[in-house]
């Protein structure tokens, strides 16, 4: 984990945080992909971040929570003091133990969940096993993603299927079992995606489930407002993570490039996303925020 304290993220808070700029080492993977062996190795650790007990005795369940977003927000919820449970892909098993191991070293619990979200029965067991292990369930954040960037004529039903049952079906499905367990004050957080607000011409099924997702979320928001759930979404530009290199419609030569488009010239770095759900789960934040999709999009400005 040395290249987390890079010389660049000094603790200088006038100062930008310099980050990595495309183009990056031309590389694929076979899919659903490794933070292991991602290069660069994408920035999880925040080390300008400090915490303040936000999150103190709280316990938070983070799907997809082995690589990418999922560790950042990971990492940042154990040192605002939450206990965390994170779900992932078996495949992912040594990415799930190595975040496991930044947990501890904040001083937190993390349970392994491995199993594939797609399946139905599973989303009711990661919850059950959560709440098993820690006995309440105070966030989830639904942040596990299926990605690919095939224009529609390619997509095969599989494809349709996969990328909806990971992307909206288990949000649904792990809200509806949280919510057995879930008391007041308690939040739910899903990842979006720019792509779900603004659409985007390479990647028809993605874009809409995360369409599906931003309305999701303000539809639940709405009917939790009597319990005092609140339910709210991040939308993210371009990230650095797993996902990239192992797109299936995508080259080498693309994930080289990913991010060079965006209005700052490259991708986001997880830990630049993990303090948007740090906020949206703390109540001594965003007591009064439910229904919204905050946009992290790097200079991406549209209305949603």
């Amino acid at each position: 984990m040395a290249e987390q304290l890079d010389a660049a993220q000094d603790t200088e808070t006038s100062a930008p945080v310099q980050q990595p700029k495309p183009p990056f080492k031309k590389q694929q993977q076979q899919a659903p992909g490794l933070e292991s062996e991602l290069d660069p190795a994408p920035r999880y650790n925040a080390p300008r971040y400090k915490a303040a007990g936000k999150l103190k005795g709280q316990v938070a369940l983070i799907t997809g929570g082995d690589s990418g977003i999922g560790r950042a927000v990971a990492t940042l919820f154990a040192r605002e003091g939450a206990d965390l449970a994170i779900v992932y892909l078996p495949d992912e098993q040594s990415d799930a133990e190595d975040t496991q191991a930044i947990v501890e070293a904040e001083g937190r619990n993390c349970e392994l969940i491995p199993g594939d979200l797609a399946d139905a029965a599973f989303c009711d067991q990661a919850v059950e096993r959560t709440v098993s292990a820690y006995q309440r369930l105070d966030i989830l954040v639904s942040n596990a993603g299926q990605q690919s960037s095939k224009k529609l004529e390619d997509l095969e039903d599989r494809d349709l299927e996969r990328t909806f049952q990971t992307n909206i079906f288990a949000y649904i499905r792990l809200s509806r079992a949280a919510l057995r367990h879930m008391k007041p004050g308690a939040a739910i957080i899903a990842t979006s995606s720019q792509t779900g607000i603004k659409g985007s011409k390479h990647m028809p099924d993605y874009s809409a489930t995360k369409g599906a997702v931003n309305a999701f979320t303000k539809t639940l928001a709405m009917e939790l407002i009597e319990r005092q759930i609140r339910v709210n979404a991040v939308a993210p530009g371009p990230v650095w993570t797993p996902l990239n290199p192992s797109d299936a419609g995508a080259t080498a030569e693309e994930a080289a490039k990913f991010g060079a488009d965006s209005p700052m010239k490259r991708p986001a770095q997880p830990e630049e996303l993990a303090p948007a759900y740090v906020f949206l789960a703390s109540n001594a934040d965003s007591s009064y925020i439910t229904g919204t999709v905050l946009q992290v999009m790097g200079g991406e400005t549209t209305g949603g």
